[in-house]
């Protein structure tokens, strides 16, 4: 049976006979001949028989750039598997991650150590001053470069059970271990303080660096020694601890204050300080940093 003749005025399509041929014959369509193109073909053309057009091979399925994952300009890398780009490899485990648990732990036995020395040292004939001030556990600390991790507190009031009140009156303990807001950094921070009333304060500071050689994991690698911080008149004592860890020894600075109420430490373990020679280690920052921590945790009673 033939087939009715298109519509007059009406495109030619491919396949569709015309009234002159009476049967379908390939016909170019609105776009041009199917052949070459101007991406070619594997019909003779202008280059040859089998050779890509002007504009290379012709586009796959997919959509008007290319394969699905083109684009305009052009595929993305190859993914490892073909042989080219690859993703960046994960970040090498370097020596913090290991004994980084096992300097906290001594930082934080360190911390318990000293409240039970400096709570059973001193004494002398001055009075006890009245009660003003107490320390608290902020949320952060050095301006928000830490945040609280875990509270020790009732370790530090179990150090001070029975403590001798020849220089310490009514004490309480209050222990802190912070993190670094800054996960890069991998820092942490131990507070150690203890408040009432305290007789005298610069046997107070100095016990509580001496009772650091007492705990298990920790010795005194840079003895201690009073560091003036410009525009303060409290006095801070630092020293340098060394801990043994799996990766080796491990060094943090420990640098501690006291007044008539509060008495604290603060050791700042980070992994600068880690690898760093005690003898190298920077105690004027530390002791300011101490400083900032002591107005950030003391606070008036009432």
């Amino acid at each position: 049976m033939s087939m009715p003749p298109p519509p007059q005025g009406q495109p030619q399509y491919p396949g569709y006979p015309s009234p002159a041929q009476g049967a379908a014959q390939p016909q170019p369509g609105p776009y041009g001949p199917p052949h070459p193109g101007p991406y070619g073909s594997g019909q003779p053309g202008p280059h040859g028989p089998g050779q890509p057009g002007p504009y290379g091979p012709p586009p796959q399925q997919g959509g008007p750039y290319g394969p699905p994952q083109g684009g305009p300009y052009g595929p993305p890398p190859p993914f490892p598997q073909q042989g080219g780009w690859a993703p960046p490899p994960a970040p090498p485990k370097k020596f913090w991650s290991g004994p980084k648990a096992a300097i906290i732990g001594v930082s934080v036995a360190v911390a318990v150590a000293v409240l039970a020395w400096a709570g059973n040292r001193g004494g002398g004939s001055a009075s006890f001053p009245e009660a003003t001030h107490k320390v608290t556990l902020p949320k952060t600390l050095l301006g928000g470069e830490y945040t609280l991790a875990q509270d020790l507190s009732e370790q530090g009031d179990s150090a001070l059970a029975g403590a001798s009140e020849a220089n310490i009156r009514d004490p309480k303990g209050v222990v802190g271990q912070y993190a670094s807001t800054d996960a890069k950094k991998a820092g942490v921070l131990v507070l150690s303080a203890l408040y009432g009333q305290i007789k005298d304060p610069d046997d107070a500071r100095e016990s509580m660096l001496k009772g650091a050689a007492q705990s298990e994991g920790a010795t005194i690698a840079v003895p201690p020694k009073d560091i003036e911080v410009p525009g303060s008149d409290v006095t801070v004592t630092c020293q340098v601890l060394t801990a043994a860890s799996t990766g080796g020894k491990s060094s943090f600075p420990m640098c501690a204050w006291a007044d008539g109420n509060t008495n604290g430490s603060v050791a700042e373990v980070t992994p600068e300080a880690a690898t760093t020679s005690p003898e190298s280690l920077d105690l004027r920052t530390a002791a300011a940093n101490t400083l900032k921590v002591r107005e950030e945790v003391r606070k008036p009673i009432g």
